[in-house]
């Protein structure tokens, strides 16, 4: 899915920043990722992006799109759960780019999730460990470089599973872990210009969504689009990766520059429905 206003803006709001969108590869699909779709925006917004993807060749696909868009961009790969690796990408945007003054972290899985009697310690482990130490480890490699510059802005992606009842216990805890995280760095941060918030998406049409449902399931992907579309209350129609790249755009911009310790739905009103 091309975005409507793919090419470098005229009036960029983003004007000689730097950015890292960690996760900005996609798993394989019809539309686009959260990831992929908030890079190719923050660079036709004027930005140089750091493209960051555990699949480097994910990332370079980013890369190319954004360079034939006339954006700058180069791919890094890197697993946002290592320490060295997290380091290496904050060493590797000084040396490209300059001092990041924006961090956007899109890491998350669900795979193997269930309910209580039926989560297996593994796969609980596994989720809980990619999803807060992937946006942890990203933001403790590049917090510093933040602080003695004076001006940050980070957006954490986390989920309206976070305060919605879902089936789906260690993705639901891990979530609500990343909107505590991005509160406590948002207070700590603040002092030093920098600014934290997430955005929780909710029902997107993105491949990792459609395709990972759509397998599970043994549905077909217009089912899977069917189904999830009826359970929004907006239109009956899903969100897609350029819904929650707007908004982290704006949340990375300096429209929103008294912006910080927010947990933004990006959801068409499905948290606003109690009952």
């Amino acid at each position: 899915m091309e975005s409507p206003d793919a090419n470098l803006s005229s009036d960029p709001r983003l004007g000689g920043r730097v950015a890292i969108v960690v996760g900005a590869g996609q798993t394989a699909g019809e539309t686009v990722g959260n990831g992929r779709a908030t890079a190719i925006t923050y660079a036709r917004e004027g930005a140089a992006v750091l493209v960051v993807d555990r699949d480097g060749d994910s990332a370079a696909e980013t890369v190319s799109e954004i360079v034939a868009s006339g954006g700058r961009a180069e791919s890094f790969a890197a697993d946002a759960t290592s320490s060295s690796g997290c380091e290496a990408m904050a060493e590797a945007c000084l040396s490209r780019f300059g001092v990041p003054s924006i961090l956007h972290n899109n890491v998350g899985i669900g795979a193997g999730d269930a309910g209580i009697t039926g989560i297996e310690e593994a796969a609980w482990d596994h989720i809980m460990a990619v999803n807060l130490k992937s946006v942890l480890l990203p933001c403790k490699a590049v917090v510093p470089l933040m602080r003695e510059a004076g001006y940050g802005s980070i957006i954490n992606i986390s989920s309206v599973a976070a305060i919605s009842t879902v089936g789906m216990i260690a993705y639901k805890t891990s979530k609500a872990g990343v909107n505590a995280m991005t509160q406590q760095l948002a207070l700590a941060n603040a002092r030093f210009g920098v600014r934290v918030n997430a955005i929780m998406p909710g029902l997107m049409d993105t491949p990792m969504a459609i395709e990972g449902f759509s397998a599970a399931k043994g549905m077909s992907r217009e089912a899977v689009r069917e189904q999830r579309d009826r359970r929004v209350p907006l239109r009956r129609q899903m969100g897609t990766g350029w819904d929650v790249a707007n908004a982290s755009l704006f949340l990375a911009s300096d429209a929103a520059r008294f912006v910080t310790g927010v947990l933004l739905p990006v959801d068409g009103g499905q948290s606003a429905r109690v009952g």
